[in-house]
């Protein structure tokens, strides 16, 4: 189970926004239902939970900025992506319902990374180890390859992922 820091430092630099193709990580998100919105550079970003340059939350649009980690754009866009869209409107600022929930969602957003060009699952899990998150076996790759049989069961429920083969699910 994840447990981000509030108030956290970053120990090495994480991809952002600036960083990758902001029309390829659009499209991704438009695949789901999904609208991804630029925030101006210095600006607050509407709906973030974390404040700062992390991605936030309204609707069914994540908002972010150039120096938003990339991790935390797919983070917040899983949390959207497990709700049903008729319950997306009521997001704001907080999307979690379970702990289950939030296992699957950190799942999913390493899958979404490998989804898009230049990102991989890889550097996905890598920077929330490097964010902050902690898992108790130590990182985020061994928690998604080790231990989280039930998030992959869940994303499979929900017809996002597929648990055998471990790979994400082609939207509906």
């Amino acid at each position: 189970m994840p447990s981000p820091v509030r108030g956290h430092r970053r120990l090495k630099p994480m991809l952002t926004l600036a960083d990758i193709d902001f029309d390829a990580a659009a499209a991704l998100l438009a695949r789901y239902g999904l609208v991804l919105s630029r925030v101006p550079d210095g600006e607050p970003i509407p709906g973030s939970y974390w404040g700062e340059c992390e991605a936030g939350l309204i609707g069914s649009t994540v908002h972010v900025r150039a120096d938003t980690p990339v991790h935390s754009m797919l983070h917040e866009a899983a949390h959207l992506i497990v709700l049903p869209p008729e319950r997306r409107d009521a997001v704001h600022t907080d999307a979690t319902d379970s702990i289950e929930e939030e296992n699957a969602v950190c799942v999913l957003q390493s899958l979404l990374g490998d989804a898009l060009p230049g990102v991989g699952g890889d550097r996905v899990l890598a920077d929330m180890d490097a964010w902050g998150y902690t898992f108790r076996l130590g990182s985020a790759k061994a928690y998604v390859e080790q231990d989280a049989d039930d998030a992959w069961a869940w994303l499979e429920r929900a017809g996002l992922a597929n648990a055998t083969t471990r790979r994400l699910a082609p939207p509906a």
